[in-house]
């Protein structure tokens, strides 16, 4: 459920040069809300999304300064919510994994490569932030399809939140709308679950399913699947489910009743 705003999200008009909503999941410090909605106006961002932020006053109003319009449209909805209706989620994190055998936070990329990655994306993306004291947590992470991260110095590499939106944003900004629409998220979901039975099915080991799956949302989800490649690769997962529950049958690929090659 929506809670109130002081308008609502069909009314605001999208002035974002893709849709790009700028998530910042339970901030702590209202001051913070206030610079990163001054940020993303610096850039040409007007889409910001709160997850159970804390009560604003005239302390977020004083660090918006001229983007007081960003502030007080902001969104107050779900984490869930903005999973169910984002194309692609990217996790933000400066706490990385250290090998690939590690796939939480791995592979990573830089906010440059995010830009080639989503350049000529037609779909809504939302870029979470994490809390100010301990970021993003392993299941909100594992549940977004690309992990994104800021160079920094090891000797300080956490950066403030509005310091980190607006490095993001100055890199995102000017991208024109994109070429091809990406498949929901719905469709996506209905992938990786057809995927979970499919390992089921072959006897994947059970200790090794969870990591698979979060293997193939990282692989999937920065290949910007359109609705009809996620289709085909269902229908390769059907057409092997059915090959191995009849071996050496041949497949009707007319969509008739199967058959086993005799007419």
């Amino acid at each position: 459920m929506h809670l109130p705003t002081t308008q609502s999200s069909s009314e605001k008009p999208n002035k974002d040069p893709l849709q790009i909503d700028i998530v910042l999941v339970e901030p702590l410090y209202e001051g913070n809300i206030g610079f990163t909605a001054r940020v993303m106006k610096n850039f040409g961002f007007h889409n910001l999304v709160l997850i159970n932020p804390p009560k604003l006053s005239m302390e977020a109003e004083a660090r918006a300064v001229h983007a007081k319009d960003v502030l007080e449209n902001a969104e107050r909805i779900t984490l869930d919510e903005v999973f169910a209706r984002s194309n692609i989620c990217i996790a933000t994190t400066g706490g990385l994994a250290k090998s690939v055998t590690c796939p939480m936070r791995m592979p990573y990329y830089s906010v440059a490569e995010l830009r080639e990655m989503i350049k000529d994306v037609d779909g809504r993306i939302s870029i979470l932030f994490g809390r100010e004291n301990w970021g993003l947590n392993n299941e909100e992470i594992a549940r977004c399809d690309i992990v994104c991260t800021i160079p920094t110095d090891e000797e300080y590499p956490i950066l403030n939140i509005s310091h980190a939106v607006g490095i993001v944003c100055y890199e995102l900004a000017h991208l024109q709308r994109g070429k091809y629409q990406l498949a929901s998220k719905i469709e996506m979901e209905s992938l990786y679950a057809h995927l979970g039975r499919f390992l089921e099915g072959i006897r994947h080991p059970v200790e090794k399913r969870e990591t698979t799956l979060l293997l193939a949302r990282r692989v999937l989800g920065r290949t910007k699947l359109t609705v009809r490649e996620a289709s085909t690769l269902h229908g390769i997962l059907r057409r092997t489910e059915w090959h191995l529950k009849h071996p050496g049958q041949a497949y009707d690929a007319e969509e008739r009743e199967y058959w086993d090659g005799k007419e």
